[in-house]
């Protein structure tokens, strides 16, 4: 049995009890499906076919170790937002020919790693950062390979929290600055130009931002071509949604069907950078009720053992997971108002859920945690970072032990 389903009605990972594996373990705790990362990698590579394509796992959805080496084993290449992120890709398996280094603000001191490093390319991210990377180049008798971020203006729909492609938003180079930067590549010998890239935002759910952001990069593939610069691939970032509520979100085929026809008269291949359709539908967060209290007359507060600490995204973007316990009672529905213990009002997982009656001590899974979970969780009011589970085949194993206060502890002074 594949992913998360319920035999005899009791919620199961890969054919795992979650209450076996919490009972093991405590909570809360992170469980991912192999199986589901595998299937979720493999689907969107094989939907690309014999296009040439290459899919960087974006680290920043999730970069537990045992994660990313299961992902490199299939094929995949890297995607990283920090110099850090690119030393775990590295001690991952991930050689520097394989990695991109994305992100809108890089230090002097990343810079000067990823030329040193040769990584397949830096995605710059203005004018005065490509002229920081040729200086950098320049002084250390390298040739740095990039590729210049546009910021195409065009509004994904998502989240403003998520969005990225907007003029407004912080991320990439406005189009007339690109063309100027395009011009004055053949001329800078301490830099390859060797992709456009364009990333619009992330979980988007229709087509057609990703698509017009496709068509408008092999657009400028032409005017690049022009200047007497030939690219190696062309970069359409990721952003590709998941189905968080049950609503329709694009199948894998459909995505690369339309980004191939936006590109294919190009001939260059594609480097694609998905994250959260990877790891999002493999991981669940398995709390458990410590408590129940009335809310209203008609509804009351569940509270867990995980919150804003452990999964950040409902207190960050108001956004929506699905909630289950994990051994439902043969009652009807309750209206819960389920929160976490984390000393802020926004400490909110899920309002207004209609679940089986809960009693204390319940497990409940929260769906979809798999990316911007674990990556996202804090010590704030010292509580430690949770352990997480790898299931593989009817086996778990633990692939981060929880943390404990003197981990936490471990970095400080009191001298």
């Amino acid at each position: 049995m594949v992913g998360f389903a319920r035999i005899s009605n009791e919620l199961v990972c890969d054919g795992v009890p979650l209450s076996a594996i919490a009972l093991a373990e405590g909570t809360p705790l992170y469980v991912y499906s192999a199986a589901t990362l595998r299937s979720r990698y493999l689907g969107i590579d094989a939907a690309f076919g014999a296009y040439p394509h290459t899919l960087h796992y974006a680290l920043k959805a999730n970069s537990t170790l045992a994660l990313a080496r299961l992902l490199r084993s299939l094929g995949s290449a890297a995607d990283a937002n920090s110099i850090w992120e690119i030393e775990v890709a590295r001690k991952a398996g991930f050689q520097p020919s394989e990695i991109v280094f994305t992100g809108v603000g890089k230090s002097t001191a990343e810079l000067e790693c990823g030329v040193a490093l040769g990584l397949k390319a830096i995605n710059v991210e203005s004018a005065g950062e490509l002229a920081r990377i040729e200086a950098i180049a320049q002084r250390t008798g390298r040739t740095a390979r990039v590729a210049i971020r546009i910021n195409p203006d065009i509004d994904a729909k998502s989240h403003p929290h998520i969005s990225t492609g907007l003029k407004i938003n912080k991320f990439g180079v406005p189009l007339d600055t690109a063309r100027e930067l395009f011009a004055t590549v053949p001329a800078r010998r301490a830099l390859k130009l060797v992709a456009i890239h364009v990333h619009v935002g992330s979980q988007i759910t229709t087509l057609d931002p990703l698509r017009h952001a496709a068509a408008l990069i092999a657009r400028l593939s032409d005017e690049v071509a022009r200047v007497g610069v030939m690219l190696e691939y062309l970069d359409l970032g990721g952003g590709l949604g998941i189905s968080y509520d049950g609503r329709d979100v694009p199948s894998a085929a459909a995505y690369a069907a339309a980004l191939v026809a936006e590109v294919r008269r190009t001939g260059l291949p594609i480097v694609v950078e998905p994250g959260r359709t990877i790891a999002g539908p493999a991981g669940v967060l398995v709390a458990r009720v410590i408590d129940l209290k009335p809310r209203t007359a008609e509804s009351d507060f569940a509270v867990i053992d995980a919150g804003m600490t452990e999964l950040l995204r409902p207190a960050l973007y108001g956004a929506f997971h699905r909630i289950e316990p994990v051994k439902p009672r043969d009652t009807p529905e309750q209206t819960y108002e389920v929160v976490g213990p984390v000393c802020e009002s926004s400490d909110v997982v899920g309002r207004d859920r209609r679940l089986s009656r809960l009693e204390l001590d319940d497990l409940v899974a929260i769906f979809d945690a798999g990316a911007y979970g674990a990556a996202m969780a804090s010590n704030y009011n010292r509580r430690p970072l949770p352990a997480e589970v790898l299931v593989d085949e009817g086996r778990w194993k633990v692939i981060r032990r929880r943390q404990t206060t003197d981990d936490m502890l471990a970095l400080e002074t009191d001298d």
